[in-house]
């Protein structure tokens, strides 16, 4: 089973919206997923503080900002 990095910081609706994208694609298609409060982490706010939400599969970033349901979904086949 694929296991998906979620990056996201607390009040952030654009965060909210791409869980939603994520729990929407997770019906269809098996996986886990791990979100990650870039704020815990200075190199992860460093990298992602302008990009969030990010998902991340394996060691490629696959979306972030407003998030691309189809790509995820193809990336997860």
């Amino acid at each position: 089973m694929k296991k998906v990095i979620f990056y996201s910081k607390e009040n952030c609706s654009l965060c909210t919206k791409g869980l939603a994208v994520l729990e929407d694609i997770q019906q269809e298609i098996p996986f886990d997923y791990e979100i990650v409060d870039i704020y815990k982490d200075d190199q992860l706010l460093e990298l992602y503080q302008l990009m969030i939400p990010v998902v991340k599969i394996g060691k490629d970033v696959v979306s972030y900002g407003i998030l691309e349901k189809e790509e995820i979904r193809k990336r997860l086949l």
